[in-house]
C-alpha cells in the first residue's frame, strides 16, 4: 500500500482523474493545484498530477514541485492529446492516460515505489556534501571545513533533513513531525530552540545555511545560492 497525493482541480477528485485508482488500495489525499498547497503538502510515496485539462499550468507546476525540493517519483496524468506535448524537460518520471485499467496503473505505481524507495536508500547511506558542509549519516557525523562538530542527535537529524532537501521551505509542524516523529508531543518552539543551537554550533559565517521564511518556516540555503549578509533574513525565529 502506497501513500499518494492526488493534485487536481477537478470536482470529485482522485475518482474523476483516475477512475482507476478506486480499485486499488492505495491511501490517498487529494490537493488542489496550487503553489499555496504544495508548501503544506503531506509526505507521500507518488505525486499524481492532473495534467488532462490544462497542459500549460501542468508543466509549470512540475517544474514547480522540483524546485521546492520534492524528490518522490512524479507520474502525470493525461488523456491522448497531451502525450505529444509533453517532454522530458516537464521532471515528470512517469505518464498514465486517464484511461489506464486497473492492472496497469498498479504496476506503474509499484515500479515508481520501488524506484522512489531504491533512490531514497542509497541518499540516506552516502554522504551529503554542501560546499564547505559534510555530513555523513552512516557515521553521525557532520565536518565544515574539516573540523568536527559537536551535535545531538536530533540536531544532526535536522541538519540533515533540511540538506537533503535544499530550497524547500519546512513549516515548524512539518519538521517536528518529519524529525522528531508522529509520536512527539512537545510544542514547535522546540524547532526553534535546535535551529538556534545549530546556528551557534555553524557560526556566524555558516549559520546563514539555515535560512529563515518569516511566518513559514526554514529552509537549507545552499552555499552557492546564499544572499549577501546585509540582506539576509533576521535570524531570531518568527512566530508562524
Amino acid at each position: 500500500m502506497a501513500e499518494l497525493l492526488v493534485l487536481t482541480s477537478e470536482p470529485g477528485g482522485s475518482s474523476q482523474v483516475l477512475p482507476a485508482l478506486a480499485l486499488l488500495n492505495h491511501r490517498v489525499r487529494v490537493l488542489p493545484v496550487e503553489p499555496s498547497a504544495l508548501l503544506d503538502a503531506p509526505d507521500s510515496d507518488i505525486v499524481i498530477l492532473d495534467a488532462r485539462r490544462d497542459l500549460a499550468t501542468a508543466r509549470t507546476t512540475c517544474r514547480l514541485i522540483r524546485t521546492t525540493g520534492l524528490t518522490v517519483p512524479l507520474l502525470l496524468v493525461l488523456t491522448e492529446g497531451g502525450l505529444t506535448v509533453v517532454g522530458a524537460d516537464w521532471g515528470s518520471d512517469d505518464i498514465v492516460l486517464d484511461t489506464a485499467g486497473p492492472a496497469e496503473l498498479s504496476t506503474r505505481l509499484r515500479l515508481l515505489a520501488e524506484s522512489g524507495s531504491t533512490h531514497r536508500a542509497a541518499a540516506e547511506d552516502s554522504e551529503i556534501e554542501a560546499g564547505d558542509l559534510m555530513i555523513d549519516p552512516s557515521g553521525y557525523t557532520v565536518r565544515l571545513r574539516g573540523r568536527a562538530l559537536d551535535l545531538t542527535y536530533k540536531e544532526f537529524e535536522l541538519l540533515k533533513y533540511l540538506v537533503q532537501h535544499p530550497g524547500r521551505v519546512f513549516t515548524r509542524a512539518q519538521l517536528l513531525q518529519e524529525v522528531w516523529g508522529y509520536d512527539y508531543y512537545g510544542g514547535t518552539r522546540t524547532v526553534d530552540v535546535h535551529v538556534r543551537r545549530l546556528r551557534a554550533k555553524l557560526g556566524s559565517e555558516h549559520e546563514g545555511l539555515i535560512g529563515t521564511v518569516r511566518n513559514v518556516g526554514y529552509r537549507f540555503e545552499p552555499p552557492r545560492e546564499r544572499r549577501e549578509p546585509d540582506s539576509q533574513q533576521d535570524g531570531a525565529a518568527s512566530p508562524a
